[in-house]
């Protein structure tokens, strides 16, 4: 399919985009109803036609992993986790020469507040992922694979192992794959549902059975990851985006994106929206088209705000919004960031004050506790916006609120700390008004709404 094609189909599409229960974009979710999962569907849609193409069994002469590389490198492909790192980029960072045991992580551990794609991905779509898994650790040069699951996304897991099953009966996983030399293995794990796992490197610690606390870097994963051994760490939807570009080759993926963001990107829409759900759209949409797929405003109101990459990305006021294309670039110019994708929708009737609350409280619970600014400062910023939310603020309060976010940030061993630090700034900078006016009038500036 060219990327006229596919964007023809989406822009015919219109709002039949979501995918929980209307048509999709093609490169991940085609036709996609949650019943149709099974491996038997997955080959219907060309399921595995691109590791057949890898391993030289569909006629052709099979690629190299320098060729596999280059290709992903070509693709504009950029992580879907957060980063945005490229994927191409990360992988050439493993080894060239095999030097076994090495690993491949499938970071699924979806935590961050407003994001439900990868949950769906697994869920309606398994094998894209295990597909797209193992033929980056072809091209890595890598024989054993995880895949790290939300704990608090069960059936999701157990839908997972289901398909490995599948997958190994088969032939496309286990020794000699299709009757090739490469063999390999992919296992499923779960974690409990703690959002500091969805860091790399706390997830790698929760994998080798310890308590998931973020590691030092340096050292780096590819260099001493799990077990101590080179380990490269993608997201879901990174891995789900690999088999339609092998079939279809890094030239179509970059041109359907914008500038050096190739593909699609799944948002997951929500807040006051009419239709919340996920969209997958060619990165670069404009903002204001999503937000028409998501059925607009909820009950004819205003949109006040938008958080665009996650509860841990500077919010922005709706007049910025509009304005702006949803890709890595653009969005970071306007003073925020994709994040993970999860765009939530704040309306004219929220609080920003309260809406802060609840997004400090969150940090707060999910610390881990190994770094004091992150275990001690998460709380103090909690307590301090609950305080002015509930009519007890201070006019020295502001101040402190954007001190103590930026003695948190950069001085931590992951990012949590940035993500509790990064929504105060946002908000204070951004809808510092509301917060002076319940630190003068002890009640809230925002009208009630029936």
């Amino acid at each position: 399919m060219t990327p006229q094609q596919v964007l023809s189909q989406f822009a015919a599409s219109g709002t039949q985009t979501c995918f929980h229960d209307r048509h999709i974009s093609p490169q991940i979710y085609a036709g996609l109803d949650g019943t149709n999962w099974r491996l038997k569907d997955y080959e219907a849609r060309d399921g595995y036609q691109a590791l057949r193409k890898v391993l030289g069994k569909d006629g052709g002469p099979g690629m190299t992993r320098d060729e596999l590389i280059a290709t992903i490198k070509e693709s504009g492909l950029r992580g879907r986790g957060g980063a945005g790192f490229p994927t191409g980029m990360k992988w050439s960072f493993m080894p060239k020469k095999e030097t076994p045991p090495a690993y491949v992580v499938c970071n699924s551990d979806e935590g961050e507040p407003g994001t439900f794609k990868d949950r769906d991905i697994l869920h309606y779509n398994p094998h894209i992922v295990i597909e797209g898994m193992i033929i980056g650790c072809y091209a890595m040069g890598v024989h054993v694979a995880y895949n790290y699951i939300h704990g608090e996304i069960f059936q999701v897991y157990e839908r997972f192992e289901e398909a490995l099953e599948e997958a190994r009966a088969a032939g496309y996983l286990g020794d000699h794959i299709l009757g090739s030399d490469f063999s390999f293995q992919l296992y499923a794990h779960h974690g409990f549902g703690a959002y500091i796992c969805g860091e790399e490197t706390g997830l790698l610690e929760s994998l080798e059975g310890k308590k998931g606390w973020p590691r030092f870097k340096p050292p780096f994963p590819a260099a001493v990851g799990l077990y101590g051994r080179p380990t490269t760490v993608n997201n879901t939807e990174t891995f789900a985006a690999v088999p339609w570009i092998i079939r279809n080759g890094a030239k179509p993926f970059l041109e359907i994106g914008i500038g050096n963001s190739g593909g699609t990107k799944i948002f997951s829409v929500t807040g006051d929206v009419e239709l919340p759900g996920n969209y997958e759209v060619p990165l670069g949409t404009p903002f204001p088209k999503l937000l028409e797929l998501a059925g607009g405003v909820r009950h004819g109101h205003k949109m006040k705000a938008v958080i665009p990459g996650g509860s841990s990305a500077p919010v922005l006021p709706a007049a910025i919004m509009m304005d702006i294309k949803m890709d890595f670039d653009d969005i970071a110019k306007a003073g925020s960031m994709m994040g993970s994708g999860a765009v939530i929708v704040l309306d004219e009737t929220r609080c920003m004050v309260k809406s802060l609350a609840r997004l400090s409280h969150f940090y707060m619970h999910e610390s881990c506790g190994q770094c004091t600014p992150c275990r001690e400062g998460t709380g103090w910023l909690w307590r301090m916006v609950e305080r002015i939310e509930d009519g007890g603020g201070r006019d020295v309060d502001l101040k402190m609120l954007d001190e103590i976010a930026g003695n948190i940030m950069g001085r931590t061993i992951c990012a949590l700390g940035d993500a509790a630090a990064m929504p105060v700034r946002g908000m204070l900078k951004h809808f510092r008004d509301e917060f002076q006016y319940h630190i003068d009038h002890k009640s809230c500036m925002v009208p009630e709404y029936v």
